[in-house]
């Protein structure tokens, strides 16, 4: 069991920067963590994964978000700069069994927290 509990979601406007925090308890081991968000009416996004220091990014995201860990904080960080009204949605930290990578993060998710909510307005 992996359990996650996500805060720092806000309402900024375009072009501004936010930095989501994630603290991460439970048995981690062989886990690939990571973020995926959903807007309403869309489908999951993977946004971004990390896996012993080696990062994944989805395309959209590469260059402005930037994953993180502190291990001895049990904690994931997700920073987010140049946010753009798209980037709106619910932001959910997750683990993935084995496979890493910003698909696996949402088709073989087996934890997830309850979210927290970004919004970009225009």
């Amino acid at each position: 069991q992996v359990n996650f509990v996500e805060i720092g979601g806000t309402t900024v406007q375009t072009g501004g920067s936010l930095r989501l925090s994630c603290r991460v308890s439970g048995e981690t081991y062989g886990f690939c963590i990571g973020w995926f968000r959903q807007a309403p009416l869309n489908e999951r996004e993977g946004v971004a994964t990390i896996d012993n220091g080696a990062t994944t990014y989805a395309d959209s995201v590469k260059g402005r978000f930037t994953i993180s860990q502190d291990n001895a904080k049990n904690t994931l960080y997700l920073a987010m700069n140049d946010l753009k009204p798209e980037d709106t949605a619910m932001y959910y930290c997750a683990a993935v069994y084995g496979r890493c990578g910003v698909y696996n993060i949402v088709a073989g998710a087996s934890y997830w927290g309850q979210g927290t909510q970004v919004t970009v307005s225009a």
